[in-house]
């Protein structure tokens, strides 16, 4: 079953919610982020990256940085910027891009199901990720980020949501400067709150798509407020944490595409005869139109590539993606990027900048770019179901949560 529970959220007041809504605390780095919310006091980047409040050279983890975060959440509040729910409620989050809509419910969702992999993840985490996020929350005592999870369909779930939307007006409803489209309603009808709680009850499983550290973050500081607790009774608000839960059919996944910094010392024709061995290559569009195609950019030219029968295990639900069959093809025999994770030869760029940045990269500090077929939502599923691991940026999800449009309190 997937426990989720409604909450009574802190959310922006209503005049103040396209100035609030913010992009989450991963997709920036501190000098975009200081740059976009320099003329926006109410930007909620002052809460999820405080050190843009502080001097440029300040760390980034500094116990101050998160002392700020907290103490701006708090002025937020007090303001009157944010204001929070009387009574515990479920919220459907809306989210538009090209004029294609998913709708997923905004809740706390169980600790313990993570911990006993009911919360399934398709990706390793790093520990010192682990650890700021999770410090985060500790310090703010809330969920300023939301994890995205999804779950196979269910019409029951279906006809919930979207009755609840064609017959009540949103709370939200606002067009970011990105062109996504935000909408959000507040469930607080308590027929509806446990019919969707007994719906969810039905479903087995759900899957982390985006935010592995803030899922593993949610469940260490349960445990962390737990062991300091004598009184813990397994009701208190830090044994959930903060997710919108989207259905699979809906979601939508872009490719994460990759540059690499130079050749391996193998000049440009050298590379496109090597590469002929486990590829069919042609000239071509920049963007794959399938599976097992790749776009390669390199000395300012468009290469299709495709991977041939027998190069790679078909059946393998990992080494048969696409980010594998490129990293074992091509990426680590010949242009000797071992360890992705590590290597600073590599970087990689979110499929929503297109290949125009791929093109923008390549006359800038890399050598060759490559764009990658997106994974399916159920490729993802079915990684997870059999506890495996995806290759390292495997996935890049769009539309994004905006941070700040629903926080969760843990303190009630």
């Amino acid at each position: 079953m997937a426990d989720i529970r409604p909450f009574p959220a802190l959310r922006p007041n209503p005049e103040l919610v396209e100035k609030v809504a913010s992009p989450p605390y991963d997709v920036l780095n501190s000098d975009e982020a200081r740059a976009m919310a320099s003329d926006n006091p109410h930007s909620f980047l002052h809460v999820v990256k405080a050190e843009i409040d502080l001097p440029v050279d300040a760390d980034v983890h500094g116990q101050n940085v998160y002392q700020l975060s907290a103490d701006n959440l708090n002025k937020m509040v007090t303001e009157g910027t944010l204001i929070q729910d009387e009574v515990p409620c479920f919220y459907i989050y809306e989210l538009t891009m090209d004029g294609d809509s998913q709708r997923g419910i905004a809740a706390g969702v169980s600790a313990q199901e993570y911990e006993d992999g009911l919360i399934k993840k398709h990706e390793f985490t790093r520990r010192e990720k682990e650890d700021d996020r999770a410090k985060h929350v500790e310090i703010l005592q809330a969920n300023a980020g939301p994890v995205l999870l999804t779950y196979r369909n269910t019409e029951k779930v279906s006809a919930l949501v979207n009755n609840i939307c064609d017959n009540t007006d949103p709370v939200y409803d606002f067009t970011a400067d990105d062109g996504i489209g935000h909408k959000v309603w507040v469930v607080a009808d308590e027929d509806d709150i446990n019919s969707i709680s007994e719906a969810f009850g039905e479903i087995p499983a759900t899957y982390v798509a985006d935010g592995h550290h803030r899922s593993a973050s949610g469940y260490r500081v349960r445990n962390l407020m737990r062991d300091a607790n004598p009184a813990h009774t397994g009701n208190e608000p830090y044994n959930h944490y903060l997710a919108v839960l989207f259905p699979d059919n809906e979601l939508k996944i872009m490719g994460y595409n990759r540059v690499v910094k130079d050749l391996n010392g193998l000049t440009a024709a050298e590379l496109l005869e090597k590469a002929a061995e486990k590829f069919e290559v042609a000239e071509g569009p920049a963007a794959p139109e399938s599976a097992h195609q790749f776009g390669m950019f390199l000395d300012s030219k468009w290469y299709r590539l495709t991977a041939k029968d027998g190069s790679f295990p078909a059946n393998d639900p990992v080494e048969g993606l696409d980010v594998a069959i490129l990293q074992s093809n091509l990426l680590t025999p010949l242009l000797g990027i071992g360890d992705p994770r590590t290597d600073n030869r590599i970087d990689f760029v979110g499929g929503i900048r297109g290949t125009d940045e791929l093109e923008r990269r390549c006359g800038l500090d890399a050598a060759v770019a490559f764009s990658c077929y997106p994974v399916s939502v159920e490729q993802l599923m079915t990684i997870a179901d059999a506890d495996a691991i995806m290759p390292p940026k495997s996935t890049w999800f769009e539309p994004k949560l905006r941070s700040g449009v629903v926080v969760r309190s843990l303190k009630g």
